[in-house]
């Protein structure tokens, strides 16, 4: 292990942490949106994270490297919520069908903020994890000066 192998695991948390929270705020100010350019309403999107394999991109030392469990995380995709849209009654809107129903985003603010304290509670404690690994690095460098 490295010396700044736990600072860079935390900063992939960082980096994924991050953008989740850029989904989630597009979720929320989409929530209302009832016409997109594939022409229905806006589709919920999660963030899907994954274990990162640092020795992906040299496949020749894959199969000789050590588990790759432990050496953070990265953002796999970014997927749409198929589950249903939320029908309101509103004959007077223009995205109306013909019963009168308006197809609303399938967005739950509730969801969405409890999503997001999640993300921000995750990032602090990288943040955390990061700030302690620098402790330790400092405190170890100076034991030499002893």
């Amino acid at each position: 292990m490295g010396l700044f192998t736990s600072i860079d695991i935390s900063a992939s948390g960082l980096s994924a942490e991050h953008l989740r929270m850029d989904v989630i705020s597009n979720n929320i100010a989409n929530v209302n949106t009832t016409r997109t350019a594939d022409g229905g309403p806006y589709r919920r999107q999660f963030a899907v994270f994954q274990a990162r394999n640092p020795y992906a991109s040299w496949p020749a030392l894959e199969k000789h490297a050590p588990e790759t469990i432990g050496n953070g995380v990265r953002v796999a995709g970014i997927m749409n919520d198929h589950a249903p849209f939320k029908l309101n009654y509103d004959p007077g809107n223009p995205d109306a069908d013909k019963d009168g129903y308006v197809r609303m985003p399938n967005i739950n603010i509730v969801t969405e903020m409890v999503d997001m304290i999640t993300a921000t509670r995750a990032y602090e404690a990288n943040v955390t994890c990061i700030n302690a690994s620098k402790d330790i690095n400092n405190v170890a460098l100076t034991i030499g000066k002893r």
